[in-house]
This record gives C-alpha cells, sequence and structure tokens, in this order.
C-alpha cells in the first residue's frame, strides 16, 4: 500500500511538472508565432532600434520601440540601485542582528508587502511618492508634474524589496553558524564576521535574490503606468525629472484598442517577445555566474586537499 502510494504521487508531481513545461513552452509558441512575423515584416532593426513608435500615422507607420527598451532598462537600473543595498542590509540586520520580538513582528510585514497588489503600490505612487517629487525638485527642474522616471524607479525599489529580504534572508540563515563562530573566535568583530564571512558565503543565495528582483521590476506593468507620465511614444527617455513609456506599460496602454491580426498588434506582441528575451538573457547570465563560482569553489577545495594530502 506505501509503494502504491508512492508511485502515485510521482505520477502526480510528474504530471505537475509537466503541466508547468508544457504552459511555458506554449507561451514561448504563442509570442514566437505571433510577433516575429510582425518583427521580419517591419524590419529586425528598424524594430529594436527605431526611436519612432507612430502606428497609426496613415500612409507612413512606424514601430520603432527603442524608447520603450531604454525606458525599461532606466527604470530597472533606478529601482536596482535604490532597493537592492536597502534589501540586501535589511536582510542581514534581519538574519543576524534582529531580536526575535521585533523579527514576529517585521517578518508578517514583509510577507503583507509581497501580497498587496500592484496597483496599490501605484496608488501609493500618485499619492505620495508623485507628490513629494514634485514638491521637492519641481521648481529645480522645471517640471510639469511629479510622474517621472524617479517616481517609477523609487515605486519599483519598494516593490521589490520584499523578494529581495526574503530569499537574502534565507540563504543568510542557511550559511553553517560554524563558519561565523570560527570568524568571531579567530578575533572578528561581529560586524566583520557577517559581512566578511558570512555574506561571502550566501552571496549565491543573494545574487538570485537580486535577479528575481530585476525580473519583478523589469516586468512590472501597472504601478509604473501609473506613476511613470507616459510620455509621447516620440520622445526618447533621457532625464530622470522627465516621464516615459516602458515597454510594458505601451503594451497594455495600446492592446485595449488594437485591431487583431494587425500589423499594430503584431509589433506589440513582437515587444512582449524582446521583453522575455530580455528575462532569460538576466537568468542565463544568473545561472553562468553561478557555475563560475561554483567550479571555482570546487577547484579551489581540490587543491586544497591536493596540500594537505602533501603535508602529509
Amino acid at each position: 500500500m506505501h509503494k502504491a502510494r508512492e508511485k502515485i504521487m510521482r505520477i502526480v508531481f510528474f504530471v505537475a511538472a509537466l503541466a508547468s513545461i508544457l504552459a511555458v513552452a506554449l507561451i514561448c509558441v504563442f509570442l514566437l508565432a505571433q510577433g516575429l512575423p510582425a518583427m521580419l515584416r517591419i524590419g529586425v532593426l528598424d524594430f529594436l532600434f527605431g526611436t519612432r513608435w507612430a502606428p497609426l500615422h496613415g500612409s507612413d507607420p512606424a514601430f520603432g520601440i527603442l524608447p520603450f527598451i531604454l525606458g525599461s532598462i532606466y527604470v530597472t537600473a533606478g529601482a536596482i540601485i535604490l532597493g537592492v543595498p536597502v534589501g540586501i542590509f535589511t536582510a542581514i540586520f534581519m538574519a543576524k542582528v534582529c531580536p526575535e520580538r521585533i523579527h514576529r513582528v517585521i517578518k508578517p510585514a514583509l510577507n503583507l508587502m509581497a501580497g498587496v497588489p500592484s496597483v496599490i503600490y501605484g496608488f501609493f505612487g500618485i499619492v505620495v511618492v508623485v507628490p513629494a517629487i514634485f514638491e521637492a525638485f519641481g521648481k529645480q527642474f522645471d517640471m510639469m508634474s511629479g510622474n517621472t522616471m524617479l517616481a517609477a524607479s523609487v515605486i519599483l525599489g519598494i516593490m521589490i524589496l520584499p523578494t529581495i529580504i526574503t530569499i537574502a534572508e534565507t540563504n543568510l540563515r542557511a550559511v553553517p553558524n560554524e563558519l561565523y563562530e570560527g570568524a568571531v573566535a579567530l578575533g572578528a568583530s561581529h560586524e566583520r564576521a557577517v559581512f566578511k564571512v558570512v555574506l561571502p558565503a550566501a552571496r549565491s543565495g543573494v545574487t538570485a535574490a537580486v535577479v528575481l528582483g530585476v525580473g519583478r521590476a523589469i516586468g512590472e506593468t501597472m504601478a509604473v503606468n501609473m506613476v511613470a507620465g507616459n510620455q509621447p511614444a516620440l520622445r526618447m527617455p533621457y532625464e530622470i525629472f522627465k516621464g516615459l513609456r516602458t515597454m510594458t506599460t505601451n503594451i497594455v496602454i495600446e492592446m485595449g484598442y488594437v485591431e487583431t491580426g494587425s500589423l499594430h498588434n503584431g509589433a506589440l506582441i513582437a515587444t512582449g517577445v524582446v521583453l522575455f528575451v530580455f528575462i532569460l538573457i538576466i537568468n542565463t547570465l544568473f545561472s553562468i555566474l553561478n557555475k563560475e563560482k561554483k567550479d571555482k569553489a570546487e577547484s579551489k577545495k581540490e587543491a586544497s586537499l591536493v596540500s594537505e594530502e602533501e603535508t602529509i
């Protein structure tokens, strides 16, 4: 009976894994089947590096998404600059410094932040962040409103905090306590032991937290749509105190009225293909970096074993 249950559960897990793989494969097939023909019809270089987006311009439509690509990169980079240091330091505080009674309060709050819908973050940005930016920098930089690249970066920086903190804290706690105790026994202070021993030991997990945060930031739509300003698609993003459009916001703005099967519709789906490739590249680079670090660690371990054998 026990063996039968194990076989049934193996089948269930296999079917679940197969369904997940099949879902991802179907998404890839749909994006490529719908987006690549439009990209080829427009011209790959014209589509990726064109600076003019005018799909409804009569006899001379244009489908250049370079402003949206740069907008996505700028906003994501701003979120990384603002959110990653705060997230990592908070994870270190929660894992190695925070008293238990305070941890019992902060941890549920982080879990609650992770479950808050993105539209709520957008409302927070409209009510708090956008007016604050306008009050602080409006007169100095001749701003029309606070809906800017900076506002979008701040909101995304806040949104990626739960992901970074939770994963980084888990990996910091997974580091064997013997490493910390050994560093302290050799004379290191608590802070030095944490930053010089524990944090490097959890580097791969912390890097994974950052990569997942970047994936969340680059794919976010609603919150960015509400605070980024959505400047006309003909303008290249170049100022932190000006509005912009990202790839995701352009899709959500125009997909509601586009004609199904038109070149405009295909161009929007092709934008989704570019976004998918961006995330794929980020994950691939992360896997390569992790593999290189693992290989280096194994080679160092082998070298130390060889030296110990020679000493003996």
